[in-house]
């Protein structure tokens, strides 16, 4: 296996070795990989973070050395807060987007494998202490940057995402990293057993007809959710589940809430 990072500001990762397979996730600049197999022009991947598995072109490639990946895993790097903002040397100017890694980032430079590139914008700070009411502000301030974004599957990046990637997007800009899907997510957290009771942070999952977990949301504040649904959007949520305004009527049945940050 050999290691790699994403050096664009986004990189599709599909099912299977081809332009025209299933979008299943999205690596984000500064995001490091593991290449399992080579296939012609495909490498299949494992992202470091959260272990999804998927297929990237060759041509979107950077290979990182051992050490470098050993010393990526080894930190949290702060994220960029941003929607959109430029990461340069000498010769080239790039855009990252909101919630992109900035690997070694001193503040003022960060590492990409061999160069090293200048940042001048906001950025997370991993070694701050905070509380999980201040958390919890926070997540609710950088979630609403989100609203309107466009619902893309498989996305992670604020011009396309689906549910489950805007959570993990969110927790991730707190320093929580959660897996890449909701049936995944719905493992982390603590039950909570009302709606009434549910807090600012809290995740909400929902189920189809045959009980399997389909959406998950980010609870706001009483009896309002942010989730990702043809757009990042506001809707009531009660103990039925998320009633959708414009077309008066209940758009997911909700299984179960979960609290992640204690």
């Amino acid at each position: 296996m050999s290691p790699g990072i994403c050096a664009l500001s986004a990189v599709p990762v599909r099912a299977e070795p081809s332009d025209r397979a299933e979008l299943v996730t999205e690596l984000l600049f500064g995001e490091c990989y593991t290449v399992l197999v080579t296939q012609g022009s495909w490498l299949h991947i494992q992202i470091a973070a959260d272990s999804y598995l998927g297929w990237i072109d060759i041509k979107q490639h950077l290979p990182v050395t051992p050490d470098y990946f050993a010393a990526w895993l080894g930190q949290e790097h702060p994220r960029a807060l941003d929607v959109v903002q430029m990461v340069s040397d000498a010769d080239t100017r790039q855009p990252i987007t909101l919630g992109c890694r900035l690997p070694f980032f001193d503040g003022l430079s960060l590492r990409v494998g061999a160069r090293q590139l200048f940042y001048n914008g906001p950025a997370t700070n991993p070694a701050q202490e905070t509380t999980s009411e201040r958390q919890a502000a926070l997540l609710r301030k950088l979630a609403l940057t989100y609203l309107r974004a466009p619902y893309v599957w498989g996305g992670k990046s604020i011009f396309g995402l689906d549910c489950s990637g805007l959570v993990q997007q969110l927790y991730g800009l707190l320093g929580v990293q959660l897996p890449r899907d909701a049936r995944q997510q719905i493992a982390h957290g603590q039950p909570v057993h009302f709606v009434a009771q549910a807090q600012p942070g809290d995740l909400a999952f929902f189920d189809n007809a045959e009980g399997a977990i389909v959406h998950v949301g980010l609870v706001l504040e009483e009896g309002l959710i942010l989730h990702a649904h043809g757009e990042v959007r506001l809707d009531p949520l009660d103990h039925n589940g998320i009633f959708n305004r414009e077309r008066q009527r209940y758009s997911h049945k909700l299984r179960l809430i979960k609290r992640v940050l204690e």
